[in-house]
């Protein structure tokens, strides 16, 4: 996925503005370069501007994230709309796992894991799920993070993959190729204020044994680079 270069943000975050969500439901109903031009000031003004200083406010306790670009890559995909209905930010530990928040018309999300799934990674992630010791640590960390709000998902297979029984202890766990922790939050009133960003930053606090756990056990990809929608 690409993203903007890494930026420095000035002031401070003050919220998510109704405007932010009012763009993304009129895009939503007219994904289209006539809309996007028509309605870019506000985009810029309260999505992409409070999304930097959000950014900006976490980056002490996280690192510095990268801004997705709202321009979807159409190559690989059936669907041609031009823009994304959402504005999404990673900051990673390792290329491809680490911290992700993103504003949509359904309100805000926040995520942390690992999105991309070379077949190195997977190995390494299933060997150490299948591991008593480690596989054990994540499991813990996972019925912890599902008891503070948390869903699971990520890419799975709909059955066991090849080489583990199917009444595996952990054969849930077994069957990601991706995984990831998230919290989100319908456009509540604390959205359009500076609080917003305590509920990102705790999210994220919650999710750091699942990024470190990930780190350490599955690391990034050491294969060629190449496209991932």
């Amino acid at each position: 996925m690409s993203s903007t270069s890494r930026e420095d943000t000035h002031g401070g975050f003050r919220g998510f503005p109704d405007e932010a969500f009012v763009f993304y439901e009129g895009l939503e109903a007219d994904n289209s370069k006539t809309y996007w031009t028509a309605h870019k000031a506000a985009y810029e003004e309260h999505i992409r501007a409070p999304m930097l200083a959000l950014l900006g406010e976490l980056s002490p306790d996280f690192g510095a994230a990268s801004m997705f670009r709202p321009y979807r890559d159409v190559r690989f995909s059936k669907d041609k709309s031009p823009y994304k209905t959402h504005q999404g930010a990673f900051v990673d530990t390792v290329p491809g796992v680490g911290y992700y928040v993103r504003v949509a018309a359904d309100g805000l999300l926040a995520a942390a894991g690992f999105h991309s799934h070379g077949a190195d990674q997977i190995e390494r992630y299933r060997k150490a799920v299948g591991n008593d010791a480690t596989g054990k640590q994540l499991e813990s960390v996972v019925a912890t993070l599902r008891q503070g709000g948390f869903d699971l998902d990520g890419d799975a297979l709909k059955t066991r993959p090849k080489g583990y029984p199917a009444d595996h202890p952990r054969i849930e766990l077994l069957r990601y190729r991706s995984l990831w922790a998230e919290r989100s939050w319908p456009p509540e009133p604390w959205i359009h204020t500076p609080s917003a960003a305590g509920r990102v930053r705790d999210a994220w606090t919650a999710a750091q044994p699942l990024v470190a756990w990930i780190t350490e056990h599955v690391g990034q990809t050491h294969e060629p680079s190449r496209h991932r929608p």
